[in-house]
């Protein structure tokens, strides 16, 4: 299975920017998604994730109240909103699967992950 994520791209401080994830193959419903980051030599961080059903959400510190992660099971999508972008931000984003189901923060729980998109914040 392969996720895949979109809408990365090149924005000035303050500007907003939306990512997709799509699960082809996925029994996505069952599927908690998650969003994580990895800017040049620094460890991936996790950004944010929503439960299968949609009902939780949980979000990293560096992005509360910026990020908005929402999902729509009937047409197996899950985005993120970044509003009030930083050159802080500027990062490769990924999207991935977790069976659990649950929203959680560590990486090593996800099942399957995205090829990422570049998101680049200028200041």
């Amino acid at each position: 299975v392969q996720l895949q994520a979109c809408g990365g791209g090149l924005v000035q401080a303050w500007g907003s920017l939306r990512l997709s994830c799509t699960a082809p193959g996925l029994p996505f419903r069952i599927y908690s998604m998650g969003w994580f980051r990895q800017a040049p030599g620094k460890e991936r961080e996790f950004v944010g994730a929503i439960s299968r059903s949609g009902s939780r959400t949980l979000y990293g510190d560096s992005v509360k109240g910026r990020f908005t992660i929402s999902r729509d099971n009937a047409n197996y999508w899950v985005r993120l909103q970044m509003n009030s972008l930083k050159p802080e931000d500027t990062a490769v984003y990924y999207c991935a699967a977790d069976r659990l189901g649950s929203p959680r923060k560590d990486p090593n729980e996800y099942d399957y992950w995205g090829q990422g998109t570049q998101v680049t914040v200028s200041s």
